[in-house]
């Protein structure tokens, strides 16, 4: 059986494009029916395209991909994956990677290229793990401070900014309260939608208004 050459290809959303990837992919895939693609967030590999590719590919294939990220974000799960090529006697390109474009002539290079990927791949899994990392990190201070101090790092409060009562809100919430207005009524006369309507009653009478 001869052996047959994929592209595979990844955004995170269905508004990403992914054509950029595709006409690099175009350069090394004859067979356009051979490149796969998703439009899905790399955090795990449960997605259709990419399973299906793993149930298609045999040994002896060779598998492009524009770059480590497109694979997925995970570092140990994406050494899970290379693994899971290699044993199936898979050839993975990673286009981002000049070395993994080396002519192989004999067994030697050959040797030196698989060496050279290794560490290569093991090192943008790396990367891939830390970026990961690092916004759970920043996320984590930002919660932190906003704990502290009410405040995002810009200085600005923490989620949505607290509605103010309106001027009239006394009179206006006391005839509501007294059902002398009904409160399509008196929200026209606060000028404020339903919901902030009812969210400042319930602050209101939270700090103790009547």
């Amino acid at each position: 059986m001869s052996k047959e050459i994929w592209g595979y290809a990844r955004v995170s959303t269905k508004e990403q494009n992914l054509e950029r990837q595709l006409v690099e992919l175009r350069q090394y895939v004859p067979k356009e029916e051979n490149i796969i693609s998703d439009k899905q967030s790399g955090k795990d590999f449960e997605r259709t395209g990419y399973q299906s590719l793993k149930e298609r590919v045999r040994e002896g294939d060779e598998l492009y991909i524009k770059s480590i990220y497109r694979l997925g974000r995970d570092k140990d799960a994406i050494k899970d994956e290379l693994s899971f090529f290699k044993k199936k006697g898979v050839i993975v390109h990673i286009l981002s990677f000049p070395q993994t474009m080396i002519e192989v002539t004999d067994e030697h290079q050959k040797s030196v290229m698989e060496l050279v990927n290794n560490l290569l791949i093991e090192v943008f899994s790396f990367v891939a793990q830390e970026e990961r990392e690092n916004i759970r990190r920043r996320q984590a201070e930002g919660i932190a401070l906003w704990r502290k101090t009410g405040k995002t790092k810009t200085g600005r409060p923490y989620g949505r900014p607290k509605v103010q009562f309106p001027s009239n809100w006394k009179k206006i919430y006391v005839l509501w309260k007294e059902k002398k207005l009904k409160s399509k009524e008196a929200r026209y006369l606060l000028k404020i939608s339903k919901n902030v309507f009812y969210r400042l009653v319930k602050e209101y009478e939270g700090l103790g208004g009547n």
